[in-house]
């Protein structure tokens, strides 16, 4: 039994698992904001296919609402609560798609075009949720746990927290962020090396190192650029002293795998 898991790059992922397609936090295009993509191609028409597409949590980087204006009409797409209420082109958009909003603890089943289904489960994230640092309405980050022939922790942007391991429960494949688009990350982020204590703690079979390495500020090309391109190969690294017993495997734009689920 596989999950095939495909990296587009940042936090946007596609999850097959059991004949269901789960795209995560799709932000899909060159430019958002004062963020530029500085490598990987754009993910093709294909990846806004999707049986379901999660949504961790509201910054524009992560729910992009111009990204989610490609889905075909009537997708699930499944948000933290409160969504729709803080962000009025999230409401615009539920005429169009078919808006679920979900709580930390809270389940739901989707199911595929052959009638095989997984199970996601929401669990809590250590991030600011809302939509601006200034933002009125505050809603909860998210992370997700897919599950079908394998369970898969999407963590969505999340910090090291007390429980994180028993929030998240048992996992075999973990997509875990492990960078940002900017030289500093401030609370409620992971980076390369919190990204490998995290690992330590759930112990999954394989992980994916997500959300480096793709956007980065415009005009910041010369400045620490290794800050930009090296978390993924430093995750590894410590990923092999910490959780010495998990395959990690580093993807590249575009690139996708096969990864063991459940015997």
């Amino acid at each position: 039994m596989t999950v095939e898991v495909t990296w587009w790059g940042h936090a946007t992922t596609t999850l097959r698992d059991a004949g269901v397609t789960v795209l995560t936090d799709p932000l899909l295009v060159r430019r958002t904001a004062h963020l530029r993509r500085r490598r990987g191609a754009l993910p093709p028409a294909s990846a806004t296919v999707a049986d379901v597409v999660l949504v961790s949590h509201l910054h524009a980087d992560h729910l992009h609402t111009g990204s989610l204006s490609r889905l075909a009409p009537g997708t699930r797409v499944v948000v933290p609560g409160g969504a729709p209420r803080a962000v009025p082109a999230l409401r615009r958009l539920g005429r169009l798609l078919d808006v679920t909003e979900i709580a930390p603890g809270e389940e739901l089943t989707v199911a595929g075009p052959d009638g095989a289904s997984v199970r996601v489960r929401a669990v809590p994230a250590a991030h600011d949720g809302r939509r601006l640092p200034v933002g009125p309405h505050r809603t909860a980050a998210l992370g997700y746990v897919v599950e079908g022939t394998a369970r898969t922790y999407f963590a969505g942007d999340t910090g090291l927290f007390p429980g994180l391991a028993a929030a998240v429960g048992p996992v075999d494949v973990a997509l875990l962020p492990v960078g940002g688009w900017g030289p500093y990350l401030g609370d409620g982020h992971l980076d390369a090396a919190g990204a490998a204590q995290a690992l330590a703690r759930l112990g999954p079979r394989s992980a994916v190192p997500v959300h480096y390495g793709t956007y980065w500020p415009i005009g910041m090309d010369a400045v620490r650029p290794h800050e930009f391109h090296a978390p993924g190969d430093e995750f590894v690294r410590l990923a092999a002293k910490a959780a010495p017993g998990v395959a990690v495997h580093r993807l590249d734009h575009g690139e996708s795998v096969r990864l063991e689920g459940r015997g």
